[in-house]
């Protein structure tokens, strides 16, 4: 499975990659402020968003795509790799 996680901190970039990965999951980051994330993105399993940590046009841009390609996003506000853990374990089910 692959996941695409937009917004976070840098500094927990690594951290973010470990947790998924512990669970089988391949995870892109990305920090919300990339031109064109839109085509950035490709076409992963799902989506995850740090919504406290990217722009109002990102998240608009990251919705559109999600919809358009019917992949789930799941839409968190706090930033933390246990908020992601909780995530991707309960997006598996």
């Amino acid at each position: 499975m692959c996941a695409a996680l937009i917004g976070g901190m840098d500094r927990l970039r690594q951290e973010y990659i470990n947790a998924a990965r512990k669970q089988g999951i391949s995870l892109r980051c990305f920090n919300g402020g990339e031109c064109g994330i839109e085509t950035k993105l490709g076409s992963p399993d799902m989506l995850i968003m740090f919504t406290n940590m990217i722009s109002h046009e990102a998240r608009k841009k990251v919705v559109a795509v999600a919809r358009g390609q019917n992949i789930p996003l799941h839409m968190l506000h706090s930033c933390g790799v246990s908020s992601l853990r909780n995530c991707l374990a309960s997006g598996r089910s």
